[in-house]
């Protein structure tokens, strides 16, 4: 009799899934999770997600055990979805981060949706599901995935990297406001006394520094009063105020603004239009630099180089000149950010690291500095020595110059590959504080003239503070600014920390000297008034102010202060 062999068994072995569930958990705790609470974690999250996609995709082909043409199907339909998809993208993503946003979101989203998807296929294939019918449900998870990309603009970035979506169809803020007319002319020329009360970016040392204040701080039974609310167009420019009124910059539709407003109720006295506009992914829409207003005229410059003298009275146009086309210069990735500087007969403004000097009267150019790589800091104007001098942080380091004729007199390299945007701060006795870059902290750097020449010497370095985007003051021996998303104190003659504390993220701050006081703008919109003393972190009042992602730099005139972002600004009168 023969035997009959037992019959072999078609069936294939069950997917593998752990890996692929270990990875994507991984994957989007440390993309997603972490960086709420450590966001200095956020590089590598980055960094990590990308790598992860990898990992879960060689999962997939080789230790899935899922049948060979499927595994060749699903991991080509869900590249060709990825592919497909970036084709039709808000601009904004597929342009932000230099190129990279899509693929920084869309690697995290699709692997989460194709390891939920292999969960899925394992119950259909128990089911009895064809090839064909699990690779259309995985169409079905593709389309999911992607196109909750594809409905999505970003309107920029926080200081943490976190992206500010909205809706694809949702209104775009500049051209909200770009129907809105223009002042008539009857309202310009009616400004009285035109005296600068604060001439620009930080005030009339562009240190920040205020004095002869008194100001209450118990602002629970006497908080600031709200003297007007307006709303503004993107750009991150401060204010500068002459008499009775102030000047900003915003964008609106395709058009750079300069408006002119009242001080003590924000109504519109004029606006001035540049047919520009800028775009980057970080901070959107917008100019970036500061008015500088003196003498009857405002002197702005524009995102992509367009430099304007100006009628304070009436915003008619005195002369205009593009910096790009002078210095020969691409507009930078982040947009031309210098704040016109005055200095005797001359307006100065950084062209991307690269001093150039115009004729106060004319317009015509005048000189043209050493080019100085990148950089979005503006032109520092002091005297060392005896000798004047104009001090720019650009991609060399700190640089300084003759204001007669741009001849170099000394320059500190700093070793960071970073393009600098915190202006310096002068200590007294030819010292200073040089911020060296994102995450890289300050030195302290003298600077001495002799019988050689100009000569610099390093003090110190240190990152106990790391100022970046936000500036920083001194006062008392001790520097005070933001450290990331925190708050931070040092000590001038060792670089040593004092304190550390407050969580305002990417805010800016002006120094009440006389009261031993910072008046600090978070970057939500709050305010609050921080002891500037080195014994110790206190938050000494706190108000709300304006909503919204606020890098702006607040202006304070009297007892008003002045504070706006790219979508509201409003004025306060502090309690005396």
């Amino acid at each position: 009799m023969s035997r009959v062999p037992p019959p072999t068994s078609t069936t294939s072995p069950p997917l593998r899934l752990w890996p692929g569930l270990i990875a994507v958990a991984i994957q989007w705790a440390g993309r997603f999770v972490v960086p709420q609470f450590f966001p200095q974690a956020l590089a590598a999250g980055v960094l990590g997600g990308l790598a992860l996609g990898l990992v879960i995709a060689l999962w997939w082909l080789l230790f899935s055990r899922a049948p060979a043409a499927e595994r060749v199907g699903a991991f080509g339909l869900t590249v060709a979805a990825v592919a497909a998809t970036f084709q039709g993208i808000h601009p904004s993503i597929a342009k932000g981060m230099m190129g990279m946003m899509y693929w920084i979101y869309v690697i995290p989203v699709v692997s989460l949706a194709f390891v939920a998807w292999a969960v899925a296929s394992r119950r259909l294939r128990a089911g009895g599901a064809s090839t064909g019918i699990r690779l259309a449900v995985l169409g079905l998870f593709m389309v999911l995935a992607c196109g909750s990309l594809a409905v999505l603009k970003t309107e920029g970035m926080t200081s943490d990297a976190d992206s500010e979506f909205a809706w694809r169809w949702s209104p775009d803020r500049a051209q909200a406001l770009a129907d809105e007319g223009d002042i008539a002319p009857a309202g310009a020329g009616n400004v009285g006394d035109l005296g600068a009360r604060w001439s620009g970016f930080r005030g009339d040392g562009r240190d920040g520094v205020v004095r002869g204040t008194g100001f209450r701080t118990d602002w629970d039974t006497s908080p600031p009063v709200e003297l007007w609310r307006r709303e503004v167009g993107p750009g991150w420019s401060s204010f500068a105020v002459a008499g009775d009124v102030f000047y900003t910059q915003e964008q609106r539709g395709d058009d750079e603004v300069v408006s002119c407003h009242r001080l003590d109720t924000g109504e519109p006295v004029w606006r001035h239009r540049d047919a520009a506009k800028f775009w980057e992914s970080n901070a959107g829409a917008g100019p970036r630099s500061t008015p500088t207003v003196a003498d009857g005229r405002v002197y702005t410059f524009g995102a992509t180089g367009v430099l304007n003298a100006l009628d304070a009275a009436d915003g008619s146009r005195i002369w205009t000149r593009d910096v790009a086309a002078d210095a020969g210069r691409e507009v930078p990735y982040f947009g031309f950010s210098s704040s016109p500087l005055l200095v005797d007969d001359l307006v100065l403004v950084a062209a991307e690291g690269q001093l150039v000097a115009y004729d106060r009267a004319s317009g015509e150019p005048r000189w043209f500095g050493e080019d100085g790589k990148y950089g979005y800091s503006s032109p520092h104007a002091l005297t060392l020595g005896g000798v004047r001098q104009i001090v720019l942080m650009n991609g060399i380091g700190a640089t300084a110059v003759s204001p007669d004729d741009g001849r170099p007199l000394w320059s500190h390299p700093l070793p960071s590959n970073s393009a600098r945007i915190v202006q310096p701060a002068q200590l007294g006795g030819g010292e200073f504080l040089f911020s060296d870059g994102e995450g890289k902290g300050l030195r302290r750097v003298a600077v001495a003239a002799s019988a050689e020449g100009w000569g610099t010497e390093e003090r110190w370095e240190s990152i106990r503070l790391k100022p970046y985007l936000s500036d920083f003051v001194v006062h008392g021996g001790h520097a005070y600014g933001f450290d990331g998303s925190l708050m931070a104190s040092i000590d001038v003659e060792t670089g040593e920390r004092n304190w550390k504390g407050g969580r305002y993220g990417s805010g800016q701050l002006l120094l009440l000297a006389d009261q031993d006081l910072l008046l600090v703008v978070s970057e939500k919109g709050r305010l609050i008034l921080v002891s500037a003393k080195p014994d110790g972190f206190e938050a000494v009042a706190e108000h709300p102010a304006i909503d919204g992602k606020t890098w702006n730099h607040p202006a304070l005139v009297d007892d008003i202060l002045l504070v706006r972002n790219g979508e509201e600004m409003a004025a306060f009168r502090l309690p005396s």
